[in-house]
């Protein structure tokens, strides 16, 4: 199996980032190959001047449309996901999820941005068409500790639950995915009637 991962955040400490960082080694222990991107990745320009020719764009396309599930992690600002993610999110094609299962993850300052990935993340993972979109994970400020000195950043106990069932959950989606038909398989069938 392969994962995209894509975080949302500007900024280079970050606690969505955080989450997939843990989600990316919790999947690498399961066997489970994961790409990652972060906006911070890609060239402002290529972004605000939509250039699909990009070679970074370009990139991240062929591996969503390899990935059997994508990882989108954002913060909450002003009660919706980042501005940034929309706009490379505005660069992938109608039916870039297409078979695709989606995981988001999002943090903010307090629990009252909880539904910010329901009413405005969600709308746009189902205008790209994915084929299932799980329930997210949503971390307030206080759950996530960033390490300081070289040191791990700490979840607490109840995220960590969370985290967790919601990998397990994406990895059964996943797996449970229709595969599609090997093009050759009538080409070599043998008929009889």
């Amino acid at each position: 199996m392969l994962v995209v991962s894509l975080g949302g955040s500007p900024a280079a400490r970050s606690r969505s980032n955080l989450l997939l960082d843990c989600s990316r080694r919790w999947l690498g222990r399961s066997g489970i190959e994961v790409v990652e991107y972060r906006i911070t990745d890609f060239a402002a320009d290529d972004l605000l001047f939509a250039r699909f020719d990009s070679p970074r764009i370009r990139d991240l396309l062929t591996q969503v449309s390899r990935a059997d599930g994508l990882l989108v992690a954002t913060p909450v600002y002003k009660a919706s996901f980042a501005g940034a993610l929309k706009t490379l999110l505005d660069l992938l094609p109608e039916r870039a999820f297409e078979h695709k299962v989606v995981l988001p993850f999002s943090t903010g300052g307090s629990k009252a941005h909880m539904l910010a990935v329901d009413y405005a993340l969600k709308p746009v993972f189902s205008a790209l068409k994915a084929e299932e979109v799980l329930h997210g994970v949503f971390a307030d400020d206080s759950q996530i500790a960033y390490g300081e000195n070289g040191a791990a950043a700490q979840f607490a106990p109840a995220l960590e639950q969370r985290l967790d069932e919601a990998l397990e959950h994406f990895v059964r989606a996943m797996a449970r995915r229709p595969r599609a038909l090997d093009p050759n398989l009538l080409a070599t069938a043998q008929w009889s009637i």
